[in-house]
């Protein structure tokens, strides 16, 4: 079966978000080798990371709708990724511990090779002070090695996060309330997400 939309990750958090908004679609990994240039802003950086998501998913997805995303945590400026390793998980915690953050994910949606829209969101995040006990405590519960920033606001987040301010799902990894407004105008409806 073919559907009319794809989205180009693996993440299962992108993919429960979709899901939990009542979309029928494919998944569709996608080897990219993603920008790391701290010159981009944010916005810049994660939408050209999502439009290469999206135009290689579209190649082999003929007339399909692909949504590309990445989501990338900043901390004064500076790009907080994926961890290589616990330590630098730890690291990237003991940054974040006190201080607000903003959380941007870059969307891009293509059909047959070709951009169709490109959009992205920011949230804020703000952490509570973390002690090292909290920080060991947090990590035996989440595996932050697969999670921009080292944490995962819809796991445990309470134990970490103050409070937060814009798109909760977009700090998940996907801004469902723009996404599902930039879906309808191309037809696709999910038919329970109410932003």
């Amino acid at each position: 079966m073919t559907h009319a939309l794809v989205l180009a990750s693996q993440s299962p958090r992108r993919v429960e978000l979709m899901q939990g908004a009542g979309y029928d679609f494919e998944t569709l990994p996608v080897d990219v080798d993603e920008a790391h240039d701290a010159a981009l802003t944010p916005e810049q950086l994660t939408i050209d990371n999502a439009t290469q998501k999206a135009v290689a998913g579209s190649r082999l997805r003929a007339g399909a709708i692909v949504i590309g995303a990445d989501t990338l945590v900043y901390l004064d400026g500076e790009p907080l990724g994926k961890p290589r390793d616990m330590a630098e998980a730890v690291s990237m915690l003991k940054k974040l511990s006190g201080k607000p953050h903003h959380v941007c994910t870059g969307m891009a949606l293509a059909r047959d090779g070709a951009i169709v829209r490109q959009f992205a969101v920011i949230s804020h995040v703000v952490f509570r002070p973390l002690t090292d006990e909290v920080i060991r405590d947090y990590y035996s519960k989440i595996n932050p090695l697969d999670k921009a920033g080292a944490y995962a606001i819809q796991e445990h987040g309470q134990m970490i996060v103050d409070h937060t301010e814009g798109s909760w799902s977009n700090i998940v990894g996907l801004p469902m309330e723009r996404l599902s407004e930039v879906l309808a105008e191309f037809g696709i409806l999910s038919g329970k997400f109410v932003p």
